[in-house]
C-alpha cells in the first residue's frame, strides 16, 4: 500500500467516524427537543382535550334533545343497537357492525397465509379500521359511523345493511363474490329525496385504519407499505414508501381506486365510476405498538338522492399476488383499466417490463412445481446467470485481450518515462489495442446491460408473497430476515440480530471484487494501478456499507444475491480455466499482421476516443509551448 492510498484510506476512515460522532451528537440534541417538544405538546393536548370535553358534552346534549324528539327523521337510526353480521366464501370472512353498518373484521381463509403465530391472517379488527359514509342534508348531516344500521337479507355470503331515515332509508348491500377476495358494495337512497336540498349530488367518503404489523421486520414492512391509488389517466401513485409520514391534497385527476397497502396484502376500495381525492395521508406509527401507519383518506364520489342510481363500490381484500390479483380484477365492474396488479411494486418501466413479463411468469411456472422457495430461488438464479452468461464471457474476453497484451503495453510505457509524453504514451497503447482488435471498452457495455436483471429481482424478491412464511436452511420465512443470531438488544446501524446470509453474500462479494481487481490489475499498465489505489479499497468497502443496509432486509433476496455470487465465481473459475493466453495471444497477433497488411476502419467508439487523445494532446503542446515563451 503507497503512502496516498494510505493517507486516503485514513482520511476516508477519518470521515466515517467523524459522521458518526456528528451523528450521535444530533441525536442527543434530538432526544433534549424531543423531551421539550413532548412537555409543551401534553400542555397543549391537556388545553384541547378540555376544549374537546366542554365541545363533546354540548354535542351529547344536542343529540340527547334529538333523539328524544321522536320526529326526529334520525330517531330511530340513534337509538342503540349493538351486534355484527359475518359473511364468507371459500377465501375470505367478513364481519360487519351494526354501528356504521361497517366493515369492522376481515379475516382470510386460504391456508396458505398465515400470522406469526400460525393463525389466520386478519388484516384489521374492531377499531383499527372505520370508513365513514357523510351526505349533507336539509337541516341535519348524516355521519354513518355514529348512527345505527339494521341488518336485512342476510344469508351466507351477504347482507343488507339498512339505516332508517324517516319513512325511508339509506341501504348498503355487501355481497361476497364466490371463489374471490372481491366484496360488492352498493349504496342506495329509498324514499328520503326530500331529506336531502336540491343540489344534493355527492356522497363524502373518509377511510381511516390503523394498518396492522403482519411481518416480523417491522422496518422493511414499513417500507413496502404505502396508500396507492389509480388515477383515470391509468396512472398508478403512492405516497412515500420509506416509511416517513406523507400528505398529499392535490390531485389533477379523480382516482379509479385508492389501496391501503402493506407488504403483502392490501384493502382496496374500487368506484364503477370515480373518485375525486380531497386528501390521503400517512403517518409511521411507533415500531413495537403492533401496527405500522395509520393511514386516511377522504374522497366523494356520486349519490343521487332519489334513489334510481345506486352508488356501486367493490372492495379487494387480500394477498398482493400477482395472479391473484390479475384473476380478481376481471371480476371489477369499473368502466376504467384497473390494472390492480401495480399494487405489486415491480420497478421502474424497462425494470417492471422485464419483471412482469419474464421474472413473474418464471417465478409462477417453478412454484408450480410443489418445491422448497429456497430451491425455486436456486433454480431461478441459474437460469438468470445463463441468459447472461454470453455478456459475462465477452467481458471476460475484453478484459483477458488486454491482460496479454500488458506486456507490449509494459514496452510502451518504457519508450514514454517522462510525464509530459503522457498523451503520446496514451496513443500509442491506444493503437497498440486497435491494431489487435482489442477495446478498452469493450468489458463495459456488457456489464451494464447485466444491471436491469440485478435491479430487477431487487425489486422483485422483497414483494414477492410466496417466500412468505417459507423456510430455508436456518431461515425460517424467507421474506423477512434470518436471525439465527439474535442478542435482543438493538445496536445502532445493526438492529438486534445478525443475518447469516447476508454475511454469506457480503462474503461472496468480497471474492468477486478481489477476482475483478486481479484482472483489472493485469489489463491496467502500472501507473493505472497507482492511480486506482484508492477505488480498490472502495470497491472492498462496499460490502460492508452494504451489510448494514441488508441485514434487515429479505432473507431470500440476500440468499439470492449470496447463489449469484457463487456462481459468477464457478463461471469466472471456468472462463480461466477454458482460457489459453497463448493461443489468445497468437489469434491477437494474427488479427494484428492481417490489419497490418490491409487497413481497416476503426470502429465509432474507438475512432472517437482516438481524436479525442489527439486533440488532447495537441492542446497540450500548445500549453507547453506557450510556457515557455513566457519563459
Amino acid at each position: 500500500m503507497d503512502k496516498n492510498t494510505l493517507i486516503g484510506f485514513l482520511l476516508m476512515a477519518l470521515v466515517v467516524f467523524g459522521f458518526m460522532a456528528y451523528e450521535s451528537k444530533k441525536q442527543k440534541e434530538y432526544a433534549v427537543e424531543q423531551q421539550k417538544a413532548a412537555i409543551e405538546q401534553q400542555m397543549n393536548q391537556a388545553q384541547e382535550n378540555k376544549q374537546k370535553a366542554i365541545e363533546a358534552e354540548k354535542a351529547a346534549n344536542a343529540i340527547a334533545e334529538e333523539k328524544s324528539d321522536s320526529l326526529n327523521p334520525l330517531y330511530k337510526a340513534r337509538i342503540v343497537n349493538e351486534g355484527k353480521t359475518v359473511i364468507e366464501n371459500e377465501l375470505l370472512k367478513l364481519t360487519i357492525s351494526n354501528k356504521g353498518g361497517q366493515l369492522c373484521r376481515a379475516e382470510l381463509k386460504d391456508e396458505t397465509y398465515k400470522n406469526q403465530e400460525g393463525g389466520a391472517v386478519v388484516l384489521f379488527d374492531g377499531k383499527d379500521m372505520d370508513m365513514n359514509f357523510m351526505l349533507t342534508g336539509k337541516n341535519q348531516n348524516i355521519t354513518s359511523n355514529e348512527l345505527y344500521f339494521t341488518p336485512k337479507e342476510v344469508t351466507d355470503s351477504s347482507v343488507v345493511m339498512s339505516l332508517p331515515i324517516g319513512k325511508g332509508s339509506i341501504d348498503i348491500r355487501y355481497s361476497l363474490i364466490p371463489g374471490s377476495y372481491i366484496v360488492n358494495m352498493s349504496l342506495k337512497a329509498n324514499g328520503i329525496s326530500n331529506f336531502f336540498p336540491a343540489n344534493a349530488n355527492k356522497l363524502n367518503i373518509h377511510w381511516n385504519e390503523s394498518l396492522r404489523q403482519q411481518e416480523k421486520g417491522y422496518s422493511f414492512e414499513n417500507q413496502h407499505s404505502t396508500i396507492v391509488y389509480r388515477t383515470v389517466e391509468d396512472d398508478t401513485e403512492n405516497l412515500s414508501s420509506t416509511g416517513a409520514d406523507d400528505t398529499e391534497n392535490n390531485f389533477d385527476s379523480n382516482a379509479i381506486w385508492v389501496a391501503f397497502k402493506d407488504q403483502f396484502f392490501s384493502q382496496v376500495l374500487i368506484t364503477d365510476k370515480s373518485l375525486a381525492l380531497d386528501e390521503i395521508s400517512s403517518k409511521r406509527l411507533e415500531e413495537g405498538s403492533g401496527y405500522l401507519k395509520e393511514y386516511n383518506a377522504s374522497m366523494s364520489a356520486d349519490f343521487d338522492p332519489t334513489g334510481k342510481v345506486a352508488s356501486n363500490f367493490q372492495m379487494y381484500i387480500g394477498p398482493n399476488k400477482f395472479s391473484t390479483l390479475r384473476e380478481n380484477q376481471k371480476l371489477c365492474v369499473s368502466e376504467n383499466d384497473v390494472d390492480l396488479q401495480s399494487l405489486v411494486y415491480l420497478g421502474w418501466p424497462i425494470i417492471r417490463w422485464i419483471n412482469r413479463f419474464f421474472t413473474v411468469y418464471m417465478f409462477d411456472w417453478m412454484t408450480g412445481w410443489g418445491i422448497n422457495m429456497g430451491i425455486v430461488l436456486l433454480i431461478l438464479t441459474i437460469i438468470v446467470k445463463l441468459l447472461v452468461f454470453p455478456l459475462m464471457k465477452k467481458s471476460f474476453m475484453s478484459s483477458a485481450n488486454m491482460r496479454v497484451l500488458r506486456p507490449k503495453v509494459e514496452e510502451i510505457s518504457k519508450k514514454y518515462p517522462k510525464p509530459e509524453d503522457a498523451m503520446k504514451k496514451q496513443q500509442e497503447i491506444m493503437q497498440l489495442y486497435s491494431m489487435h482488435g482489442v477495446s478498452p471498452m469493450g468489458g463495459c457495455l456488457p456489464m451494464l446491460i447485466q444491471m436491469p436483471i440485478w435491479i430487477a429481482l431487487f425489486n422483485f424478491i422483497p414483494n414477492a408473497i410466496e417466500l412468505r412464511g417459507q423456510s430455508f436452511l436456518w431461515a425460517d420465512d424467507l421474506s423477512t430476515y434470518d436471525d439465527v443470531i439474535n442478542w435482543g438488544t438493538h445496536i445502532w446501524g445493526i438492529g438486534d440480530h445478525l443475518s447469516l446470509f447476508c454475511v454469506l453474500w457480503c462474503l461472496s462479494t468480497v471474492a468477486n471484487t478481489w477476482i475483478s481487481m486481479r484482472q483489472q490489475q493485469y489489463s491496467m499498465t502500472p501507473e493505472q494501478e497507482k492511480q486506482m489505489g484508492m477505488m480498490k479499497w472502495m470497491s472492498y468497502i462496499m460490502p460492508l456499507i452494504f451489510f448494514f443496509t441488508f441485514n434487515s432486509y429479505s432473507s431470500g433476496l440476500n440468499y439470492y444475491y449470496f447463489i449469484s455470487g457463487v456462481v459468477t465465481l464457478l463461471m469466472m473459475w471456468y472462463l480461466r480455466k477454458t482460457t489459453d493466453d497463448d493461443k489468445l495471444l497468437a489469434k491477437l497477433e494474427a488479427k494484428y499482421e492481417q490489419r497490418k497488411s490491409q487497413p481497416h476502419k476503426k470502429s465509432g467508439m474507438m475512432a472517437r476516443y482516438e481524436s479525442l487523445l489527439e486533440k488532447q494532446r495537441e492542446m497540450l503542446e500548445q500549453q507547453q509551448k506557450m510556457q515557455q515563451r513566457k519563459k
